[in-house]
């Protein structure tokens, strides 16, 4: 088997591309950088530009499913220029995807597509399933919806679609568990607002098996990628300290104090999101880490 990755390069894309190689299924990747081009027996990289609608066309050859990682990261300050990239990167991408599928022979069979649990409306105490209706009214909100929709089209040319909505990402190369390391760090960490906000996590090697255990097994369809025991922000932040010896002795940061130094991009900060795996797990899948506590004695080992 060969698959095409887009994102191959990036937080979760390295760790999907180790776990194919690890399984015997060879990659092809898409990169809009030519000097990072590999052109190895199982690991080939390709030239593409998304905003002047260049792509490789033998980037397709052999491929039968297409693993959809890239996006620009949410991380960074939200600036009008950061919010396009943001939405840009996902929906305009995907579109050059379906555009060249759509005009080429090809024998891809199956698109699988990061997506992420900030489509579902902030809550403390509602627990959400992958068919709810409801959407966060957030800029964050409004990107998944449109992520989603521009992927859901390749369903019109054929092509089965699995969207994996991706909780909070603890890896010990960066993600939010990097950022919760520096202040805890130097005994400066707290919770953020109420600390009561739920933090639907997942470690990267439960995510990224993830991808894999949804191409092999054929999957369609959305499914939420979090482990089985979500926490609050308070529990989140202490368990970090707890693992690195460290206390948290501060008070809790005021909601007030994020939104106005974050801007829009707080309320993402202070969202709470409790949602249930039940349905990847239903499908056979089972975590490796569904404890805080074990996948956090991973990362700080």
């Amino acid at each position: 088997m060969r698959v095409l990755i887009t994102g191959a390069t990036g937080l979760i894309g390295s760790h999907v591309t180790r776990l194919c190689h690890e399984n015997g299924i060879e990659v092809n990747y898409l990169t809009t950088s030519k000097s990072k081009i590999e052109k190895k027996d199982k690991y080939k990289g390709f030239y593409w530009n998304p905003y002047d609608r260049e792509m490789d066309l033998k980037s397709l050859e052999g491929v039968s499913a297409i693993i959809n990682l890239v996006g620009a990261s949410i991380a960074k300050p939200w600036t009008k220029s950061h919010k396009k990239a943001i939405m840009d990167s996902r929906t305009e991408t995907a579109k050059l995807l379906f555009d060249v599928l759509s005009k080429n022979d090809h024998s891809v069979d199956h698109f699988i597509s990061a997506s992420a649990i900030g489509i579902y409306p902030s809550s403390k105490d509602k627990l959400y399933f992958e068919d709810e209706t409801g959407v966060d009214d957030s800029f964050a909100g409004r990107v998944v919806v449109k992520w989603e929709s521009a992927v859901n089209n390749f369903q019109d040319i054929g092509i089965d679609v699995t969207k994996i909505r991706i909780g909070l990402v603890l890896a010990e190369e960066g993600g939010m568990l990097e950022k919760l390391k520096q202040p805890v760090g130097f005994n400066v960490g707290a919770p953020l607002g109420s600390g009561k906000q739920w933090q639907s996590w997942i470690h990267i090697e439960d995510l990224a098996r993830i991808f894999l255990h949804a191409l092999e097994n054929d999957l369609a369809g959305t499914y939420n990628a979090v482990a089985p025991n979500p926490v609050t922000n308070k529990e989140l932040v202490k368990c970090v300290a707890k693992n690195m010896g460290k206390s948290v002795w501060l008070p809790n940061v005021p909601a007030v104090v994020i939104k106005t130094m974050a801007g829009e991009m707080g309320r993402l900060i202070l969202s709470s999101q409790l949602v249930s795996n039940k349905k990847i797990e239903s499908t056979g899948f089972h975590f490796r880490y569904t404890h805080l506590s074990n996948a956090l004695q991973d990362l700080l080992k």
